[in-house]
């Protein structure tokens, strides 16, 4: 038990500021499993509030002083503004007060395999993958996902065994809370750099988190940023990659049409697993390759990996196909950095499809300034861009940038202020062998929505 976990301590009553976010719901989850009383606010209604109130949570709509009443510990998220009245009374309260990365790490102390996913990239992909195996092969993890999975209904669980799998964030330094057994980096970007300035200090905070690790770390060999990441770490370091001198990586690929791949994971030379891939993209191949070394890791067995990768269909909001008809096809990405962005693409550009229309929703000013040109280098790659206004979330436009910037800098660039605006326009122009597909960790799955209620519309016109 480590220090921090004193604060669980006599507690009986743990009320949630906004447990409707994907990223509480299963620490609610876990919390509720070992016999706290929780309550929980939330703003508005969504299908994740609906999964907690199932539990029995009391959960009050709207956020007001009085919710925080009887609670001995008080939990939010750090989207939570410093204006809300709710937190404003809890920390006037007196009562403890966590941020939810700090309830997750100690959470992970409490697994003695606690097998911790970090990246700039491919996060949410690789633990749902390692979910999916790890549940096929019956070793009943607990899991926490930054989105939904659709076998485990959301985005975490609770199991009954040792085995943790926990999507890993580096926001803020968020990661460096956990207590991982096994850290997995999957790749380090430019991202988040309003708070690490510079990339020597993201790599050294991704260094940090790599030597928390009590048992091994599984990391890109192939990435340059992530093996300088991991220089002179005295544990175990076991690379993936697609050139063969890493540990594992994939061989004998084929491409079986649609989204399905088949490759041969292989160890050093060694054939380890045929693996079965229904999710588009040569990095998805690389991310199968880090989920399936983290569950050998686990003790799960080459034909459980087999077994399990076969049954994945992808997590919600990644490459996911939401409408389908008169050969018009809509998907939604949680795509929110170029590197992202230029990789579901190309994975795009390689299926089927006669045009792509790529709706994009920029998210955070100081992101979209910093990576503009790099944001409409990979955007081009679509055959038509349609930008809605930037989500400034946790910021305030200090610096003056606004979505006409960016679409000066794309050729034939669209642009609304409006969800509604952008749904009508995409909905006239689609046609037979579209792919439309929504990009952005905002709420432009929104805007999806609508564009799909408005091609359903005109079906039955």
């Amino acid at each position: 038990m480590n220090l921090s976990d004193s604060i669980l301590n006599g507690k009986k009553h743990i009320h949630f500021i906004g447990i409707g976010g994907s990223g509480m719901y299963p620490l609610a989850q876990i919390l509720h499993a070992q016999g706290y009383y929780l309550t929980g606010s939330d703003n508005n209604p969504t299908d994740t509030l609906e999964k907690v109130k199932e539990m029995g949570i009391p959960v009050f709509l709207g956020q007001r002083a009085e919710n925080i009443e009887g609670a001995d510990l008080i939990v939010h998220t750090a989207a939570i503004m410093a204006d809300n009245p709710e937190l404003i009374a809890a920390k006037e309260s007196g009562v403890p007060l966590l941020e939810r990365a700090d309830l997750l790490g100690i959470l992970t102390s409490h697994f003695q395999d606690a097998l911790c996913i970090s990246g700039t990239h491919g996060k949410t992909t690789v633990s749902s993958m390692l979910t999916e195996i790890l549940l096929h092969a019956g070793a009943d993890p607990t899991a926490v996902i930054g989105g939904k999975l659709t076998s485990i209904g959301g985005s975490g669980r609770v199991g009954s065994t040792e085995h943790m799998v926990c999507e890993s964030c580096e926001f803020c330094d968020h990661f460096l809370k956990l207590y991982p057994d096994v850290a997995c980096i999957l790749n380090i970007d430019e991202d988040h750099m309003e708070y690490f300035k510079t990339l020597d200090r993201l790599i050294a905070s991704f260094h940090t988190f790599a030597k928390n690790a009590t048992r091994a770390v599984v990391c890109n060999g192939d990435d340059a940023n992530t093996m300088r990441a991991v220089e002179g770490l005295e544990k175990p370091v076991i690379t993936f990659g697609f050139a063969e001198t890493n540990d594992y990586y994939p061989a004998q690929v084929e491409h079986l049409g649609g989204v399905h791949t088949r490759f041969v994971l292989m160890h050093r030379g060694e054939a380890v697993a045929p693996i079965d891939l229904w999710v588009p993209g040569r990095h998805n191949q690389l991310n199968a390759c880090a989920a399936c070394i983290c569950a050998l890791l686990a003790g799960v067995s080459p034909e459980d990996l087999t077994r399990g990768m076969n049954e994945f269909r992808g997590a919600g909001r990644r490459f996911e196909v939401r409408y389908h008809n008169q050969g018009i096809t809509v998907a939604d990405d949680y795509g929110h950095h170029p590197a992202e962005i230029g990789a579901t693409l190309k994975a795009a550009k390689e299926l089927d499809y006669q045009r792509i229309i790529a709706v994009h929703q920029p998210f955070t000013y100081s992101r979209t300034l910093r990576l503009m040109d790099e944001f409409a280098e990979v955007l081009q790659l679509a055959d038509v861009v349609v930008l809605s206004e930037i989500m400034g979330s946790r910021e305030k436009n200090t610096q003056g940038v606004y979505t006409k910037d960016l679409a000066a800098k794309i050729p034939g660039c669209i642009w609304y202020p409006e969800f509604p605006e952008i749904a009508d326009y995409v909905a006239s122009i689609a046609q037979p062998g579209d792919l439309i597909i929504t990009f952005g960790c905002g709420d432009v799955n929104k805007c999806n929505d609508m564009i799909v209620a408005r091609l359903k519309a005109k079906e039955n016109n």
